[in-house]
């Protein structure tokens, strides 16, 4: 039954501690699963470290490695990671609970939007962490091993390399969902596909300012993520005219 908005009654009708309860209910369900999938990494959390650490450790001279400056840092620095790779792993059903928190409040036709916006967010997130993974590390590695003066030994602290990797993937990760944020602002009617295009060039400064931010302080690396990040917001565009329904006045002016 629902209410001639088209609002589930049951959800309208549900007073504050019910919601507060189902919130609850599902943060904890949310937490469950990563707590699973933590445990289920944990005893492999040595050979991810080695894994991560691989596009810097092919790169160090022959006899040197990396090298931990904090005695608790072979314990901690394995258990970090593989609690991140836990959240990581479960976003899919950490917003998956959140969807399902959200939804009955929702519209039919908002329904239709949210679960593919959803749904790309997470693949976008995805995927701009396993370029800079496979892409922008190797060449940032590449860079700055052979910048280095003569007579220095490279030893990179475990610990600082694992801050600086999160960072990185974390960046690129967040950048990759511009195409959902430019679409959610047009749906939210805070802007129009017209207005967004009107300010290309303000957007490319910014990507490159973004990425002079974000990454280290080096061209490629820079230019690894601007350059990626204007062409999603491209990309972000044409989707936000596909579902832009413009206002009357909107068309008149057209």
């Amino acid at each position: 039954m629902s209410q001639s908005d088209g609002t589930p009654m049951d959800q309208a009708s549900m007073p504050l501690l019910g919601h507060l309860l189902e919130l609850r209910d599902r943060l904890l369900r949310a937490t469950l699963a990563v707590l699973i999938l933590f445990a289920g990494i944990y005893p492999f959390a040595n050979t991810l470290y080695q894994w991560l650490s691989e596009p810097l450790r092919r790169l160090l001279p022959a006899g040197q490695t990396m090298i931990a400056t904090d005695v608790t840092a072979p314990f901690f620095v394995p258990l970090k990671l593989a609690l991140v790779v836990a959240v990581f792993a479960a976003m899919p059903l950490v917003l998956h609970q959140i969807w399902r928190f959200v939804a009955p409040a929702l519209h039919q036709h908002e329904k239709r939007l949210a679960f593919p916006l959803l749904t790309s967010a997470i693949a976008l997130f995805y995927a701009g962490a396993a370029f800079a993974y496979f892409v922008v590390l190797p060449l940032v590695f590449g860079f700055f091993t052979s910048v280095g003066p003569a007579g220095v030994e490279e030893m990179p602290d475990m610990s600082q390399y694992l801050d600086f990797i999160l960072k990185l993937l974390f960046a690129f990760g967040l950048s990759f969902e511009i195409p959902v944020a430019t679409v959610l602002l047009v749906l939210a009617g805070a802007t129009t596909p017209a207005r967004l295009s009107a300010k290309r060039p303000y957007v490319v400064v910014g990507c490159f300012v973004v990425g002079m931010l974000l990454t280290p302080p080096d061209l490629i690396s820079q230019s690894l993520l601007a350059v990626p990040m204007w062409l999603l917001f491209e990309a972000g565009v044409v989707c936000a005219r596909l579902v832009h329904r413009p206002a009357p006045q909107d068309t008149q002016d057209g």
